[in-house]
């Protein structure tokens, strides 16, 4: 076999170890699927093996599905539904998909096919868990009949299906939620959160953890022991954690989690919904048709338009992305050693922070020692916060700290291999830094400005060496947020990309990489929700509508939350460089007024000093500001308001969003779809569900959108006006997928 050994002892019990060749962590794929099989017939029919124990030869157990198995399977099943008809196509998906959930069903009945009197004895399985384990690695796990997992600190074990739109489907619903209380279970598949060995163990997950050194000894000493080749639910009288469905418990328990599921996704992710489905319907079946249950709705889910994309965007493109698909192919790869971090404010610090994580030595400049000192102090508060919540080992802070040299010495930075700008959003501050780091940097560094907005080209102009020159924009909070917009400039050379996106590989960061452009992709796309939050305001419709319509279009947060996020002083210096550069015709005059009363008049910066169009009150729910409806120049009837259509606003604030992400591409800004999908969900949180903002106009049809751009600039202006782009496509019905598929696959190692 490729990807399995078997080795059995003395005492008759079989060692099954998984080890794919090629990869860095096992995957559950097709050729998997198959041997597994195998293995379970062997483990069934050799009368001189006892038992098995099942563990993996990498750090990892398994990190899940290959999701390009399932993207496969959508598009034959697409396939079928054209030449074979709905229910051929129905019936292969639902045989398909339910193949690892009855593998792992031999395994949990021990190899046993049949029952009653005649039945051989099943043959107990033991899953020894030596790393982390995800999705169907974990189901695998929660199949056999005892798990012990090595004492591993990085170990995480989870099922995190639902964050690509998708839920367990190999019997982890029906398995977890016969473990614990249906309520934690519900959690747990709900959330998708990952859980360290202690927590697993304490819910009943797992049944023990050990040292490494004592992983395989313990998993065979429990068979030899008389390990039983039966899951609890399969033994008569067994009596669910929380109770019948039907109990007053149960009662207690699914109303409550429905009402909780429509407050937190309004009911924008069908896979969620789902969950709550096939546990409900599963704890009032046996284990059997309880896992035909989900098997049907798994095939339901796989074949929704939400599930498609998500998987398409956060694993597909993601992974492709995550793997250098936009390196240089030419260019040698680069070992960086130490790096150079102008600013030691909060994105200065959040860099050097994540730089230093990964490994490397940071200098971190500032206009003074005391002032660079503050931003290590800083730092070392808000990793100190992280030891004392559990979150972080006081020995892990310490390591990355030691790393980080605070200077006010430009002359330190002669030595670091690439250098990062990360002051004001100011042209002239950025111009002052620029001279002074060219002044000292070496013949062979990379620089890297980390400008929101401002274009890199003209930056570039100011440096002895533009195709040295790139940029490289980190999102707020540094630490949390997964995406990097490196942007080029018109000179910047293939070097300074390949070293840029090395870089952010090292820190473990998802690359997007884009053309220069005035606010480039993310805050061009970002810039128009916040306008619209604002135009919307000057509506006179109320912000707390505003905020609860973006919400329940999908977004994260409102865009009046999101603003007060990024600080409402950083906003309007944008509008006014843009304006000065561009032209008062360039910046909404409305929005600018309101930007300037809420700063200059109010002092109201946003979040970081407790004042923007919300009060952050110490300890205490944030409350949007009693005195906005002071600043805003119309103020609706309450029947104005009750006849507002919700739905509007919700594909306003996400139309005005995907309408700029496709004049980017138009514009070559954006030239990869992946990129804008990707780029949009880690960026600025564009609804999960739809797959990103390229994904969102496919998903709607080219046509269907930019009937609705035509009908919104109709009656709100040019802003949503359909690019030419968008109009050709709609005339011949193309879709972003179709028309601009990548290419696969030219990548750097």
């Amino acid at each position: 076999m490729a990807n399995f050994t078997l080795d059995t002892d003395a005492d008759g019990i079989a060692l099954i170890t998984w080890d794919m060749p090629g990869r860095s962590m096992n995957v559950i794929t097709l050729e998997v699927m198959e041997e597994l099989g195998a293995i379970v017939d062997k483990v069934t029919s050799d009368e001189t093996i006892k038992g098995a124990v099942v563990t993996s030869g990498k750090d990892a157990f398994c990190g899940g599905a290959d999701l390009t198995m399932l993207e496969r399977m959508g598009d034959l099943y697409a396939k079928m539904m054209k030449n074979d008809g709905e229910e051929a196509a129905a019936k292969f998906i639902f045989d398909e998909s339910r193949k690892l959930s009855q593998l792992y069903r031999r395994i949990e009945k021990g190899g046993v096919e049949k029952s009653g009197k005649d039945a051989k004895p099943g043959k107990p399985w033991v899953c020894a868990l030596n790393g982390t384990a995800m999705g169907g690695g974990f189901e695998l796990a929660l199949a056999c009949h005892h798990r012990v997992a090595a004492d591993n600190p990085k170990t995480r074990l989870g099922l995190p299906e639902i964050k690509i739109g998708l839920f367990p489907g190999a019997g982890g619903t029906q398995r977890v939620a016969r473990m614990m209380q249906p309520a934690d279970a519900l959690q747990l598949l709900l959330k998708g959160d990952q859980l360290k060995t202690d927590r697993a163990k304490a819910m009943k997950l797992i049944d023990n953890v050990v040292p490494q050194a004592d992983l395989i000894k313990t998993a065979k000493d429990w068979i030899k022991a008389g390990g039983k080749a039966e899951a609890p639910w399969d033994v008569k009288g067994f009596r669910l954690p929380g109770g019948p469905v039907y109990s007053k418990a149960g009662m207690m328990t699914f109303p409550a989690a429905n009402a909780i599921y429509r407050r937190e996704t309004y009911d924008n992710y069908p896979a969620a919904r789902a969950i709550l489905q096939v546990v409900y319907e599963g704890l009032q079946l046996d284990m059997d048709a309880a896992l035909r249950v989900e098997s049907r709705w798994f095939a339901k889910i796989l074949r929704s338009p939400e599930a498609a994309a998500m998987i398409r965007t956060l694993f597909v493109n993601m992974q492709d992305l995550n793997k250098g698909a936009r390196r240089p192919a030419n260019e040698p790869p680069t070992d960086l050693k130490k790096i150079g971090v102008v600013g030691a404010g909060f994105m200065g610090a959040g860099i050097a922070q994540v730089s230093a994580a990964a490994g490397l030595q940071v200098v971190l400049i500032d206009r003074d020692q005391e002032t660079a000192d503050k931003g290590k102090a800083a730092l070392h508060k808000s990793l100190s916060d992280r030891v004392m919540k559990g979150r972080m080992k006081g020995a892990e802070r310490d390591t990355i700290l030691e790393k980080i040299t605070p200077s006010a010495d430009y002359a330190t930075l002669k030595d670091c291999e690439l250098i990062i700008e990360a002051v004001f959003e100011d042209r002239k501050v950025k111009s002052d830094v620029i001279a002074k780091i060219q002044a000292v940097i070496s013949d062979t560094a990379i620089f890297a400005s980390n400008t929101s907005t401002l274009p890199i080209t003209s930056l570039a102009a100011e440096f002895k060496d533009p195709q040295r020159f790139i940029g490289v924009h980190f999102f707020s909070p540094v630490a949390v947020m997964l995406l990097t917009e490196v942007i080029m400039g018109k000179e910047t050379g293939n070097r300074a990309l390949a070293v840029a996106l090395d870089y952010i590989r090292a820190i473990r960061k998802t690359p997007i990489v884009v053309n220069d452009s005035r606010g480039f992709y993310a805050n061009r796309c970002v810039l128009n929700y916040i306008q619209e939050g604002h135009l919307m305001l000057m509506e006179g419709i109320p912000p707390a509508l505003v905020e609860n319509a973006a919400r329940m279009a999908g977004m994260p947060v409102g865009p009046l939350s999101l603003n007060d996020e990024t600080a409402l002083d950083l906003g309007l210096k944008i509008v006014r460089a843009t304006e000065a550069d561009l032209g008062p015709a360039a910046v909404n005059p409305g929005m600018k007024k309101l930007l300037e009363d809420l700063v200059e008049k109010h002092g109201r910066m946003g979040r970081k000093n407790g004042k923007g169009f919300y009060d952050y009150a110490p300890g205490q729910p944030k409350k949007l500001w009693p005195g906005l409806a002071d600043l805003l120049p119309k103020k609706l009837s309450r029947e104005e308001v009750e006849a507002l259509d919700v739905e509007e606003l919700k594909q306003r604030l996400l139309v005005t969003q995907a309408v700029e992400a496709a004049r980017t591409f138009e514009e070559k800004v954006v030239t990869d779809v992946r990129e804008a999908d990707v780029g949009s969900i880690l960026g600025f949180g564009f609804a999960p569900f739809s797959g990103g903002t390229l994904s969102y106009i496919d998903m709607m049809g080219t046509k269907k959108f930019v009937a609705l751009c035509q009908k919104f600039e109709k009656k709100y202006g040019k802003r949503f006006a359909p690019p030419k782009l968008l109009i050709d496509m709609a005339e011949n019905n193309d879709s972003f997928y179709g028309r601009f598929a990548p290419a696969k696959k030219k990548e750097a190692a």
